[in-house]
């Protein structure tokens, strides 16, 4: 095995809001809602954040390890566009909570959805040339959105969670091809947070912009793996996320471009290759860094990989930075990826009612950027809270204290 993800897992979240009745009860263009093609967004309490969600997601990983393999972990990287202050890490929480070696390299990056995939592309680099034997890093892609789009069709699609990924140089989940990645990059403002109250999208250049990179970062891919063929090179193929429609219309659009493909051909190869990795995406909603990771997650889960199977995998992220790259998943992925339960966890999440989800909303602003103090009180949610965090040794924000977060386990 070469470098690559060892170990993998996401943290969905302990509630989830109905998309449909959403989109109803706000008044929205239900002519819009097929396209969508979402059914489920997980939604995070007040007393969770980017911190807790990492922790969660990590921690079964790390706890997995033995002590020896613990210290070989030597990079904690994490991957956000929901960060919380401008000069502090989370990835200092997160190695704090996971309890890992003090020997360790810790930092964070930036850039909208593509953060998670920087994140992993960095580690893998720093393990594979690394000259300690076993060597590893944690990456996390973590999440945690405030409420800045109530109201508006941003918000059915706008999830929560975190994907934790082991990487080192015995990858079963996912053995990355060294070499094999086109980028493509470019200043747009097509989707921006410029405040903590603000989330401003052009959906349609968005769109325009995703497609352009996916094709033309697919074409640098071409450049340096000049046999590969968008049909014939990968068994499967999955991409960032924001919601289903988007992909559909994606792996449309490449499939035409590279194949002149049928809308037959289009519609059979989407449901072979593409939609097992859309399975947890419509029930979570779009994860922004961890988005591409959990449809890796979901199709692991979902796919045939009886034997070894390449996949093609693209990145995006606003603003804006594209990755096609591609890796073989090994015949270990499923029971590795099985362990963790990730189908089941999204069937145990609270299903919220419309009240119960306005007044997490309403409180959403607590755990955000800026905040100085804070006691967050369960009270007001105390019953989704009793029933899917109380006694379950999941991490939560407590207090905020002079910006210093403290959390506990539940």
């Amino acid at each position: 095995m070469g470098v690559g993800i060892e170990a993998i897992n996401a943290y969905v979240g302990r509630a989830s809001m109905d998309v449909r009745e959403l989109f109803e009860r706000r008044g929205l263009d239900m002519t819009r809602f097929a396209n969508l093609m979402m059914e489920q967004k997980s939604v995070n309490l007040p007393c969770e954040d980017p911190v807790t969600n990492a922790v969660n997601a990590a921690r079964p990983i790390v706890d997995a390890l033995d002590p020896a393999e613990r210290d070989r972990v030597e990079l904690v990287v994490v991957g956000t566009e929901s960060s919380f202050d401008f000069g502090k890490s989370i990835s200092t929480y997160v190695h704090h909570h996971l309890r890992l070696g003090h020997r360790c390299r810790s930092f964070e990056v930036k850039h909208a959805c593509y953060g998670g995939t920087a994140a992993l592309q960095a580690a893998a680099g720093i393990v594979s040339s690394s000259a300690v034997p076993g060597a590893r890093a944690l990456v996390v892609a973590t999440d945690a959105p405030t409420m800045a789009g109530r109201g508006t069709y941003l918000e059915p699609s706008g999830g929560t969670g975190a994907v934790a990924m082991l990487v080192g140089d015995r990858a079963g989940v996912l053995e990355l091809d060294a070499g094999a990645s086109g980028y493509h990059s470019y200043e747009v403002m097509d989707t921006l947070r410029p405040s903590v109250e603000a989330d401003v999208v052009d959906p349609d250049l968005s769109l325009l912009s995703y497609m352009h990179c996916l094709e033309r970062s697919y074409e640098a891919y071409r450049e340096r793996v000049a046999s590969a063929d968008i049909v014939d090179t990968f068994d499967y193929l999955a991409f960032h996320t924001p919601f289903g429609g988007m992909v559909r219309g994606a792996h449309r659009m490449l499939l035409r471009r590279q194949r002149r493909a049928s809308a037959r051909e289009v519609d059979d190869d989407f449901e072979a290759r593409v939609s097992p990795s859309l399975a947890y995406c419509v029930r979570v909603g779009n994860v922004f860094s961890a988005s591409l990771y959990l449809a890796l997650c979901s199709l692991i889960d979902r796919g045939d990989f009886s034997a070894p199977r390449r996949v093609g995998l693209f990145s995006y992220g606003s603003g804006c930075a594209s990755e096609f790259y591609s890796g073989v998943v090994p015949e270990t992925a499923p029971s590795e990826v099985g362990r963790h339960g990730i189908g089941a966890a999204l069937d145990e999440r609270r299903r919220l009612t419309l009240d119960e989800y306005e007044t997490i909303a309403e409180r959403s602003a607590d755990r955000t950027f800026g905040v100085r103090d804070r006691v967050f009180d369960v009270r007001p949610y105390e019953d989704v809270y009793a029933s899917q965090l109380e006694g379950r040794g999941l991490l939560v924000l407590d207090r905020i204290e002079g910006f210093h977060r403290r959390y506990r386990w539940s």
